[in-house]
């Protein structure tokens, strides 16, 4: 059952570069750089997920699995890195997974005997997550809320993880980070993914093209798709490595890793921006590792 938090807007996974719907059949939106807020950005990035969940799932559906642990485009499975720590002991640790998606990394876990709640601001996405569980044994919650007004009581979970969900979205990180340090126990592990900042200066292109600088580091002014009224469909804000750092450090949690995944080998596709070519030269990924003192 979804269960939704009334008028709340939020945050979930990363388009990678996937098109944006514009405001008619033909209608492409305009990419720009603006402030965007709060209230609008949430907005926009629930709109653009209701409608786009079902090309990202047909696109991504089978390189995400429908209960795999995946962190980025990379391809670093969660078997692997052990972000969270060590799969047998996640038995009985209650985990929240933000920006869930189709809640496979949430699928992922309650196989590892952990009991998951997965939540995210996408009605269509959560919609996925009951098709794909449709006859499965090991059901948990599915909870639609804004990542920055978590639904649930101080000290409920264990464990909270995010790949590539709410933070790229949201305009105020620190604000979700104080909230998922609230719903956490003592020690609780947060572990999350985003786009690697140092990508924000180079264009969101998989070929030769997308190796060339081309823009400030340093420039925090939020990526925006509008429509021809100048009404935001899509937004993503970027921040440095620092202001990340910063980010964790004020939301209450004391950093204890950052990954940066390298392009393996084996993983051939491209996923919008991410590719084989940009992989083995430029980072594409940051996850960090945070726990609640």
């Amino acid at each position: 059952m979804i269960q939704e938090q009334q008028e709340q807007t939020g945050d979930t996974l990363r388009t990678g570069g996937d098109a944006l719907p514009g405001t008619g059949p033909d209608a492409e939106p305009e990419a720009t750089r603006r402030d965007s807020g709060e209230t609008e950005s949430s907005r926009a990035n629930r709109g653009w997920w209701d409608r786009n969940a079902d090309e990202y799932q047909i696109e991504h559906g089978t390189f995400l699995g429908d209960d795999r642990f995946v962190w980025c485009p990379e391809g670093l499975d969660e078997v692997e890195a052990e972000l969270l720590g060590p799969a047998e002991k996640l038995a009985g640790r209650e985990v929240l997974e933000i920006g869930a998606g189709a809640a496979q990394c949430s699928r992922w876990l309650a196989a590892q005997g952990a009991r998951p709640v997965a939540l995210d601001l996408s009605h269509r996405q959560l919609q996925h997550a009951l098709r794909i569980a449709d006859g499965r044994a090991g059901a948990f919650p599915l909870v639609q809320a804004d990542a920055g007004a978590l639904p649930f009581r101080d000290g409920s979970f264990d464990l909270a993880c995010s790949a590539y969900g709410a933070i790229p979205f949201v305009a105020d990180p620190v604000k979700v980070f104080r909230e998922v340090r609230r719903v956490l126990r003592p020690g609780g592990r947060w572990v999350f993914s985003v786009t690697h900042p140092v990508r924000w200066a180079f264009p969101d292109e998989p070929g030769p093209e997308g190796l060339t600088a081309a823009a400030s580091y340093f420039d925090r002014t939020p990526y925006v798709e509008q429509d021809e009224a100048g009404r935001a469909v899509y937004v993503e804000h970027h921040r440095t490595v620092g202001d990340r750092v910063r980010d964790v450090v004020a939301g209450g949690f004391r950093l204890v890793d950052l990954v940066e995944p390298e392009w393996p080998a084996w993983n051939t596709q491209e996923w919008g921006g991410w590719s084989p070519l940009r992989g083995a030269l430029i980072p594409g990924t940051a996850i960090f590792v945070c726990e609640r003192d």
